[in-house]
């Protein structure tokens, strides 16, 4: 039986002062905003029309966590933060211990607002910092340096952050083992409590699909990626995701939220949303206009698309998501969170059991420790045929 889960709320705003030629998210220069500059007053009035046509899918539920991405949030004013987040709580409830991210560049204009963002609220920032070598950062198109990096985490510990995440990338174009360890020593040692650390991937429209920069190959791939989880651990580090680590208790409770299958609305140009509507029986997916000029412009509903789950394929849906958890989760979620009995994946569970890719099934959904690092394969069992 559908039980309702949690609820988050993610905020996309999409401009960026530059694309980088990795980015496959939906990201908009600043500047070509029609020649002119974010207009973040009417963006932010947008927003909250957006969400008011979402309030049906909250179902007197507090917001557990909110998430500020882009883009490049931090572009916009403390202020606008500010209005944003006021508006939303006079709809929507918040919970006594919310978690409100906001994603950040650690240019010095930006880094400057920091103490504005936490006085709106904001109480978890994540630093896109992605490298703290001069090549890598140019070869990335990142338009910070590295002493703007690490300028950045203090001046938000300063302000009162406690709850800090820097993203960096590994497997950069030709990047090597000590320099792969070199960027995850230097954010360790930012005192940080909570590291995304993830390998570069080539995505299709992006700049490198179109000009493929060279990669190291894959027995570097292998050996930056076991030489950064033993330096993680030794260092006190948890892998509860597939590229997120943190410190005892500062795990991000929004993407946990996004991994056990619970519900969060979407607001903003191009963002995605999911909700349970247990009395309809219903798993309900959709996404608002994507194009920041079109999102502007809608005077009614900012919706371009929704679609619900099939029954047949919500266990794959689940478990792309519950799987990515290093510990998996609990089996009663399993029912809670798709309306399917656990019998329903029964015979699949048995038989990757026997190819020693999960644990045994019941009380725990979780890969085993070979399974985890070929989650793929595991994965493309549950699709539906």
């Amino acid at each position: 039986m559908l039980v309702l889960p949690p609820l988050s709320l993610y905020i996309h705003i999409p401009w960026c002062v530059r694309k980088c030629p990795y980015c496959d998210f939906n990201s908009h220069e600043s500047s070509s905003h029609e020649g002119k500059s974010i207009p973040e007053q009417e963006y932010v009035a947008q927003l909250l029309r957006d969400l008011q046509y979402d309030l049906p899918y909250v179902q007197d539920r507090p917001l557990q966590t909110i998430f500020f991405g882009g883009g490049t949030p931090s572009l916009f004013s403390g202020q606008a933060i500010k209005n944003i987040l006021d508006g939303v709580r006079k709809k929507i409830p918040f919970a006594d211990d919310i978690e409100i991210t906001l994603e950040a560049n650690p240019g010095t204009a930006e880094a400057e607002k920091f103490r504005d963002f936490r006085d709106a609220g904001v109480n978890r920032l994540s630093i896109g910092v992605q490298s703290f070598y001069p090549h890598h950062l140019q070869a990335l198109g990142r338009i910070h340096d590295s002493a703007q990096a690490k300028q950045a985490v203090q001046i938000a510990q300063a302000a009162g952050f406690t709850r800090i995440n820097i993203d960096l990338m590994h497997g950069l174009p030709e990047q090597t083992v000590d320099e792969a360890l070199a960027d995850l020593q230097q954010a360790i040692a930012l005192g940080v409590s909570h590291l995304s650390w993830y390998q570069l991937t080539i995505e299709p429209n992006t700049a490198f699909y179109s000009r493929p920069p060279v990669l190291p190959v894959d027995d570097t791939l292998w050996d930056i990626q076991q030489a950064g989880l033993a330096l993680l651990h030794q260092e006190g580090f948890t892998q509860y995701e597939v590229s997120a680590f943190s410190r005892d208790g500062e795990a991000c409770r929004h993407n946990l939220n996004y991994w056990q299958f619970g519900d969060y609305l979407g607001i903003g140009a191009g963002a995605h949303g999911k909700v349970t509507l247990p009395h309809e029986r219903r798993i309900l997916r959709y996404n608002k206009s994507r194009l920041p000029r079109d999102y502007l412009q809608r005077d009614s509903c900012c919706v371009a698309g929704q679609y619900d789950l099939a029954d047949a394929d919500l266990p794959f849906e689940f478990m792309m998501n519950a799987l990515r958890l290093a510990q998996g989760v609990p089996g009663t979620l399993f029912a809670q969170r798709t309306g399917l009995p656990l019998e329903a994946i029964e015979p699949l569970w048995r038989d990757l059991q026997a190819r020693g890719l999960v644990v045994e099934g019941g009380a725990q959904l979780a890969t085993s420790p070979r399974g985890f690092l070929f989650l793929n394969d595991v994965l493309a069992a549950f699709l539906a045929d």
